[in-house]
């Protein structure tokens, strides 16, 4: 069964997470198809991506089944490889998504949980609606948060709030979330906002925005002077070359850019 859907329109790669009648929960097929869609987008020459779930959720976390499964795995074996570079394969998942060169947009709604909202948190910006809840789901089940949520939370989230929602695993609002600094803005359609959003981006010079992203990884996760190094080397990179030079053509003339 598909679990996971990739169309592309206009530049922008819409990722579909499919298995809607499941709430889109994780199981090992879902793990891997969900990698190879980020790993497919990555290789494309889409300027914008849309993450998404069907049906009544975004995606409410671990498959119940996989639980079962636990007993007669070794978790040592299998989660202390590391298959994607720095990441296991449950842990790229979420992370595959900050290596997509462009912009990640999830739209969410429902069950935003457990591994569902690492997920969510390995996209750039996060659109939900206001039904959509919020849960580090693990400690339920007497887990801890291990798909990266602990590499994207950090950054975003207060420490006492990281430590409220991993120690009680209980679901917040969308509201709550917005707040917190888990939602970047609320939608009551948050499909068509973040497409709206995605054609925005979309129509920004492609060079300039993959520098954006690497730019903004590097000021995230390095000291001071490689941050300073790379904002010039991104720079000198993009000065006089064609997207830049259509930019500036296309602001002088009063139109809309177009690039190859």
């Amino acid at each position: 069964m598909t679990r996971v859907s990739v169309d592309y329109q206009d530049h922008i790669a819409r990722v579909t997470l499919t298995r809607g009648d499941k709430m889109n929960a994780l199981d090992d097929e879902m793990f891997r198809a969900i990698v190879d869609a980020g790993q497919q987008v990555a290789a494309s020459d889409a300027r914008a991506v849309v993450l998404s779930g069907e049906g009544k959720s975004f995606c409410a976390g671990l498959d119940l089944a996989s639980f079962a499964s636990m007993g007669q795995i070794d978790p040592v074996e299998w989660l202390m490889g590391r298959s994607h570079g720095d990441t296991n394969l449950l842990q790229e998942m979420s992370l595959v998504w900050r290596r997509v060169p462009v912009p990640v947009i999830a739209a969410l709604h429902g069950a935003v949980y457990g591994g569902g909202l690492q997920l969510a948190l390995g996209a750039d910006i996060r659109i939900a609606s206001p039904d959509a809840r919020l849960s580090l789901m693990e400690m339920k089940w007497g887990l801890v948060p291990d798909l990266g949520g602990m590499v994207t939370l950090p950054p975003l989230v207060r420490s006492d709030v990281l430590r409220l929602m991993t120690y009680t695993a209980e679901p917040v609002s969308a509201e709550q979330g917005e707040r917190w600094g888990l939602v970047t803005q609320l939608a009551d359609d948050p499909q068509a906002t973040a497409l709206d959003l995605a054609r925005t981006i979309a129509g920004k010079s492609p060079s300039a925005i993959r520098a954006a992203k690497r730019l903004i990884e590097t000021a995230e996760t390095q000291e001071r002077a490689e941050v300073l190094l790379q904002e010039s080397r991104e720079s000198a990179a993009l000065i006089g070359k064609p997207d830049q030079m259509e930019v500036v053509a296309a602001q002088m003339q009063g139109r809309a850019p177009k690039f190859e």
